[in-house]
């Protein structure tokens, strides 16, 4: 509800460097928030997608796949999404030469399915795995973060690696069965679309068109002033380090991210068919995932 003039808008966003970086400009007051009054949360994407599920933020970064799901309330803003080629979910493995179609033979004992993780039960890279792997393996849903360490440590056999994992996993002694990525890719000749950022139909136009326009110009700000986004991502990646950061930003941060344009469009189109056509993200009602 707007108060004298100001729009209050309950923002989430994820502490992942593409999203800080390119939210810096609003985090920091940087850019004209067009009478916009920001709160703002920093949360993991699944957390982002539950807390969405659950009726929480008029505006947040959200997985596509979650996107799919919450079409009756949510469409995609054209700004700030993550799509593209080369930028898919890793399946990993802790040992070399296993796949998660093989079951796991254990000493003295019958073979069991093999642990897979992954990242959330609504994040994209979920739907990719079962796009792709349908039935394969034991699917558990826990944290990205944890992820790595459980293979590194082999108490699971498989994991749905996204975010820097794309970047650290040969570090951890890992072996890559598949880059569902390129998977999409060459079963769809399609750029990737992994997340963007959501908006309540109930906003109202005139807000939404307000909300992309700030997002897109503390995009553009970033994108002048790279260095001076660094304490702003070191803030929410203290683990990381700058090449890392900007490995991610430079992945994840393209031509896309400022407007889906026809491209981007046309490849949330075919995320949607396909999930609808595997049963996984199926719509009663047949409505179309609404790109204002």
């Amino acid at each position: 509800m707007e108060r004298h003039g100001v729009t209050p808008i309950h923002l989430g966003i994820s502490t992942c460097p593409n999203d800080t970086f390119a939210f810096h400009g609003i985090l920091e007051a940087k850019v004209d928030l067009r009478g916009l009054d920001f709160r703002i949360e920093l949360l993991d994407v699944e957390e982002l997608n539950r807390r969405l599920f659950a009726g929480d933020f008029d505006v947040a970064k959200a997985s596509f796949h979650a996107a799919l799901l919450l079409r009756g309330t949510l469409g995609v803003l054209p700004v700030g999404s993550a799509l593209g080629f080369g930028v898919g979910p890793l399946l990993l493995a802790a040992r070399p030469g296993t796949h998660p179609r093989e079951p796991v033979p254990q000493p003295g004992g019958d073979p069991r399915p093999a642990r897979v993780l992954c990242p959330g039960a609504h994040t994209t890279a979920t739907l990719l795995y079962e796009l792709f792997h349908a039935g394969e393996g034991a699917v558990e849903q826990v944290v990205f973060s944890d992820i790595m360490p459980a293979l590194e440590a082999a108490a699971a056999d498989f994991g749905v690696c996204i975010h820097e994992g794309r970047f650290t996993w040969r570090a951890h002694g890992l072996a890559c069965v598949e880059d569902l990525g390129a998977v999409w890719e060459e079963a769809t000749a399609a750029p990737l679309p992994l997340g963007g950022i959501l908006a309540r139909h109930a906003l109202g136009p005139e807000t939404i068109r307000t909300v992309s326009a700030v997002i897109r110009d503390s995009l553009a700000h970033a994108r002048a002033h790279r260095a001076e986004t660094v304490p702003t991502m070191r803030r929410y990646a203290q683990e990381l380090t700058d090449e890392v950061m900007f490995q991610h930003v430079d992945l994840y941060v393209n031509d896309w991210t400022t407007d889906l344009g026809a491209t981007g469009r046309a490849a949330l189109e075919i995320l949607d068919r396909r999930a609808r056509q595997a049963g996984v993200a199926a719509v009663a009602d047949g409505a179309p995932l609404r790109v204002y």
